[in-house]
């Protein structure tokens, strides 16, 4: 009788609602790409800036997991320093066969191994990037923010097999070193 009434009891009380993903709003959310110059020249240039635009993804804040692709042939040099021809030229460079080869790597993605709750608001996401057909784990700070998640990452290009780009006989360089930062809003 005893296990009865808890049956009873068990179907009366409402059950958590299944984890719900949430797709990634590509329209709101902005990945930025910084990279800097260096080298004996480096005054004559100038360092460039990169909108990577999300081709789809998905974060689900219950099960704590996160997925993003992007498309590398989209990413998009948004330079302000500059003539139009040397935007064009910076970016068939960077797409091209010397760095991101997009026809060989057409996608670049992140997909998450481990969120740690750091506390309310901060997580520690650590996961599998992959870029130029090289995939390393990574741990990125992420800030949950006004329903936006921010944070950045410093990478390293040759931990992917791309090799900086130089110029002028290596005077004007491509430092090895990135900047990314995101703002990742889900629908």
């Amino acid at each position: 009788m005893l296990y009865k009434l808890i049956f009873a009891a068990a179907l009366l009380v409402p059950l958590p609602s299944a984890a719900q993903s949430a797709a990634i709003d590509a329209a709101r959310s902005t990945v930025t790409v910084r990279v800097y110059k260096t080298g004996l020249f480096s005054a004559l240039a100038h360092n460039h800036i990169i909108k990577a635009p999300i081709a789809s993804g998905s974060v689900d804040p219950q099960q704590r997991i996160v997925s993003l692709t992007f498309n590398a042939a989209d990413l998009k040099l948004v330079d302000t320093e500059g003539s139009e021809s040397d935007h064009q030229e910076i970016e068939a460079t960077m797409k091209g066969p010397t760095v991101l080869n997009v026809a060989q790597f057409p996608t670049i993605g992140f997909q998450s191994k481990k969120v740690g709750v750091a506390n309310a608001d901060s997580y520690q996401v650590t996961g599998d990037l992959k870029l130029h057909g090289v995939t390393r784990e990574i741990t990125i700070a992420v800030v949950l923010s006004g329903g936006v998640y921010k944070g950045s990452a410093r990478l390293k290009q040759t931990d992917f097999g791309i090799t900086p780009v130089k110029v002028a006989g290596g005077t004007v360089r491509v430092k090895d070193e990135i900047d990314v930062a995101f703002e990742i809003v889900t629908r």
